[in-house]
């Protein structure tokens, strides 16, 4: 068969595929790796995948572009050209990115199949860029993946086109694999001064582009019931340096700013800390996986991974100071038993998505 054109462009894309991108070694099917660049920073990208020892990309797009506009017009011209050289029977996209849709329009336009991995997600909040972006991809896919019930179901409310398939969330699969190397090689805690802590991260536009939001988040770090670690994302040092708060935030005896952090030191943080506080997606279906089993408060207005929510992983929590830091005192006092199941699937879905694949095309 021609190759599958495996394409990621972000951390969480990285994280989602290495399982997929295994399962396609293990079944001897040809790919082709491709790092679109959308997170161009080194410790935001590369990192990752030193981390999940995948070989190296055989294509790393350098997007230039910096609005989201034209770094999606960017990866879809330079995945178009890529697409010709390659001819590929299918282009795998995962997730809600402007990767994500870059590439499924450039596959589109030379009528390749579409595979979306994690399809179906919606959080119903149009604030969102990502929302956008899974809902076009959604729509012009010709394999959708769902992870879950009310994935798939959501899928069949809007009359996609493509074939639907369930097949679980690949995030608990890379859990999984990967949380025993973390385990043993991971040196991260060596760094934690506290013995007790919450995990904290912010990234997304709608929050840390809001003064507002960064400030209730400063009110929530300084009167935090808990010591909090926190990997800072560069988009938000910048919002925080543009806003004269940096040092104030770098100055909290309570927080541990950290850089980004590979994929093994964030699992071992996972798996050691009390607490999740994150407006994150991905760390929402990676805190539900049996090795971490951890509290999470979404730090935003609504989610797309309810079914967190409904097995009582994660509560959404908004932006304000006072919602947050009174969900926090419930949290680090009451120690609540959660399911030992992951209602994101059961480690298999990279296996379950290669074999449709391998089905389809073979």
């Amino acid at each position: 068969m021609k190759p599958v054109v495996v394409v990621a462009g972000t951390r969480p894309e990285i994280i989602k595929m290495a399982p997929i991108i295994r399962a396609l070694k293990e079944a001897q099917l040809p790919y082709v790796f491709v790092h679109c660049g959308q997170h161009y920073d080194y410790n935001m990208a590369r990192q990752f995948i030193e981390n999940l020892e995948l070989d190296e990309p055989d294509y790393s797009l350098k997007i230039d572009a910096s609005s989201p506009g034209a770094q999606t017009a960017e990866i879809m011209a330079k995945t178009d050209q890529l697409l010709a050289k390659v001819e590929p029977s299918i282009v795998l996209v995962e997730g809600d990115t402007n990767s994500v849709l870059a590439a499924a329009l450039a596959a589109n336009k030379r009528f390749i199949p579409i595979g979306h991995v994690e399809a179906g997600l919606r959080s119903f909040d149009l604030r969102m860029p990502e929302e956008h972006n899974r809902r076009l991809t959604d729509h012009i896919a010709e394999f959708l993946f769902a992870p879950t019930e009310r994935a798939k179901s959501n899928l069949l409310k809007e009359n996609v086109w493509g074939k639907i398939f369930l097949t679980g969330n690949t995030a608990i699969d890379a859990v999984n694999q990967h949380l025993p190397i973390a385990e043993k090689n991971s040196q991260i805690m060596e760094k934690i001064p506290f013995q007790t802590f919450a995990l904290a991260t912010a990234h997304r536009a709608e929050n840390v582009d809001n003064v507002e939001v960064l400030e209730s988040f400063m009110e929530v770090f300084s009167k935090s019931p808990l010591p909090i670690v926190y990997p800072m994302h560069p988009r938000t040092r910048k919002r925080l340096q543009e806003n004269n708060m940096l040092a104030d935030m770098e100055a909290l005896k309570n927080v541990l700013v950290l850089p980004p952090l590979g994929y093994l030191d964030f699992l071992v943080l996972m798996k050691n800390c009390k607490l999740i506080i994150t407006d994150s997606g991905g760390i929402q279906e990676e805190a539900t996986a049996p090795g971490i089993k951890k509290r999470v408060l979404v730090i935003r207005l609504s989610t797309e991974r309810q079914e967190a929510v409904e097995a009582g992983f994660a509560l959404v929590v908004g932006t304000d100071s006072k919602a947050i830091l009174d969900a926090m005192e419930e949290a680090a006092a009451n120690q609540t038993t959660l399911p030992s199941v992951s209602p994101f699937g059961d480690g298999t879905a990279a296996q379950k998505t290669v074999d449709i694949i391998k089905k389809s095309f073979t």
